[in-house]
């Protein structure tokens, strides 16, 4: 019998001709809205989730793995989800790149001063001597917090930039090449106090929200700058926002937040030590091509009856 594997995107064409390649016994179906896919979802084995909710796997009784788009997977966990017997992937390692070179972007902006720039270029202002100069990267510090594999994209980058870089994890029994010291995710208040640019990178979980709030901004210098490419939850916005203005830490790249999209009247837009970019550290070309890879690879060994990659501990929320 066949496999019938529900996407719940506008899939090309061309890709679920790719998808089928992964095993002979596929059907693929997608649906390009909620009310389409709630339609299709009762024969589904597999579904693809580019749009999801709780209703759609209720739905879908035969449902056995869900392959998330994306790296993080909060928004899966109800407790409901979690309880099921339901297989959950993630799409790790398929944005690494370009989020690493995003948060490469967030440095350069800052020690360049391109946010002073860019406000002087906008008004036809020449910057005189000394009001804007930049900075250099060799010799800083960069803190990385989460060393997963997007944690270690962005220190290979910032080690060429001859940066000192350090990092937490929750394991550090795990080697790492490119960071020059790594301790405990419980180390986070050392990390905070070394560094000049500090990058989080780690999932957004129930014990990592607000990870970031009032008591930590106090303990990064006042020349540090703050990145955020892993999802807006991790740091308490409104402690930020005080703490930007206040000129307790220089700047903050934001590129998630705790509401999406980021709303009209939201400080950070016009703060002038704020770059804000929409949630698109991980586009790229390349970025949906290794998707697809990882999940025809995915197809083909369940359809095998073989391990998946990149399986969700769902209770652990990564």
């Amino acid at each position: 019998m066949a496999v019938r594997v529900l996407v719940t995107y506008d899939l090309a064409e061309k890709d679920a001709e790719m998808l089928r390649q992964a095993a002979g016994s596929l059907v693929i179906e997608k649906a390009t809205s909620m009310e389409e896919a709630l339609g299709k979802a009762l024969d589904a084995e597999v579904i693809h989730a580019g749009r999801w909710s709780d209703e759609l796997w209720k739905s879908a009784p035969r449902l056995k793995w869900v392959q998330s788009g994306g790296a993080g997977v909060e928004r899966f966990l109800t407790p409901d989800f979690v309880s099921s017997p339901i297989t959950l992937t993630n799409a790790q390692g398929v944005y690494a790149v370009p989020i690493a070179d995003h948060v490469m972007a967030f440095v350069l902006h800052f020690s360049r001063r391109f946010n002073l720039l860019a406000r002087k270029q906008a008004g036809h202002a020449w910057a005189n001597w000394g009001e804007c100069d930049p900075d250099e990267l060799a010799g800083k510090t960069l803190g990385i917090v989460g060393l997963g594999g997007i944690g270690s994209e962005v220190a290979k980058r910032a080690k060429a930039f001859g940066m000192r870089v350090i990092a937490t994890r929750r394991r550090t029994d795990r080697p790492s090449d490119c960071a020059d010291e790594v301790r405990s995710d419980k180390e986070l208040p050392w990390l905070l106090r070394e560094s000049d640019f500090v990058a989080l990178c780690l999932a957004l979980t129930p014990k990592s929200r607000h990870l970031i709030g009032e008591d930590e901004l106090k303990l990064m210098k006042p020349t540090a700058c703050l990145m955020n490419i892993g999802r807006g939850g991790l740091i308490d916005e409104q402690a930020l926002t005080a703490a930007l203005r206040q000129g307790a830490i220089a700047g903050a790249g934001l590129d998630v937040f705790e509401q999406e999209p980021l709303s009209a009247d939201s400080p950070f837009w016009d703060m002038p030590n704020v770059m804000v970019t929409p949630h698109n550290a991980g586009s790229s070309p390349r970025s949906h091509e290794r998707l697809m890879e990882l999940f025809r690879e995915n197809l083909r060994r369940y359809v095998a009856g073989e391990p998946f990659l990149n399986v969700v501990d769902k209770k652990a929320g990564y």
